[in-house]
This record gives structure tokens, sequence and C-alpha cells, in this order.
């Protein structure tokens, strides 16, 4: 194999791997300003969050979280199409048969190769065409 054929293999298997890999990343805001990121895990909390729990007195509304989470996912690929078409036994020897053949059409004709360049014709002792002939008279 050449260096091309195997660097361009894998880059194909590069791009297949990431093409199927879910990515999640996880952000942690305090305010307005991020504390942590984290990829394929969940974030440390900055300790300012407040229980929703906790209801104020008095009134029924609910104290306000200054911290807040933000989470990007990035989907992959959860089925691949593994096959294309289905060929039956006739059409993958053909197809094979056919590939081999077609890739070695032109294999050896630059060489003129004579078996016979060594050997030299035998000598006539008499002419056998006028042994066999029959004339009409």
């Amino acid at each position: 194999m050449s260096v091309f054929h195997k660097i361009v293999c894998f880059l194909m298997a590069i791009v297949v791997l990431f093409s199927t890999m879910a990515i999640t990343i996880d952000m942690h805001y305090c305010g307005d300003t991020l504390v942590d990121t984290a990829v394929f895990q969940n974030t440390r909390k900055c300790g300012m969050e407040i229980d929703n729990s906790i209801k104020t007195t008095g009134d029924s509304t609910m104290t306000k979280n200054c911290c807040h989470d933000k989470q990007i996912i990035m989907e992959g690929q959860d089925e691949l199409q593994l096959k294309t078409d289905t060929f039956s036994f006739e059409q993958q020897v053909f197809l094979t048969s056919f590939v081999y053949t077609y890739s070695n059409r032109f294999k050896g004709l630059d060489k003129k190769v004579s078996f016979y360049k060594e050997y030299e014709p035998p000598l006539v002792n008499r002419q056998l065409y006028k042994i066999d002939e029959s004339y009409l008279i």
C-alpha cells in the first residue's frame, strides 16, 4: 500500500468516528460569568446556588437563583447504513472476475517476449508438399 492510501484510510476512519460520536458540553454560570466547563461529565458548582424549596415568609414567591447551567448537546449519527445493496453470488462472481481481468488486461504488453528466439527452424531435407500432391492428367 502506498503512503497516500494509508493516510486516506486513516482520515476516513477519523471521519466515521467523529460523525457517530455524541458530545455533551456542560457549562456552569454564576451570574453572567462562566465558572466551569466540562465535557462528558457534570460541572462543579460554585456553591452560590439557592435551594428552590425555601420560600420567603409572607409572599409565596421563590427566591431567585443567580447561578444557572447551560448544556450543549451535539448528537452523533445513531444508525449507519451498513448494507447498501445485496448482490447475488453470481453477481459477485461476475464483478470480481471483471475487475480481475480488467486490471490485468494491459499487464505485460510493453514486453515483447519471444519464447522461440533461441530455437532455430529445422532443416528441410525434402519438400513434403510434392509427395502428397496429386495431378489430374
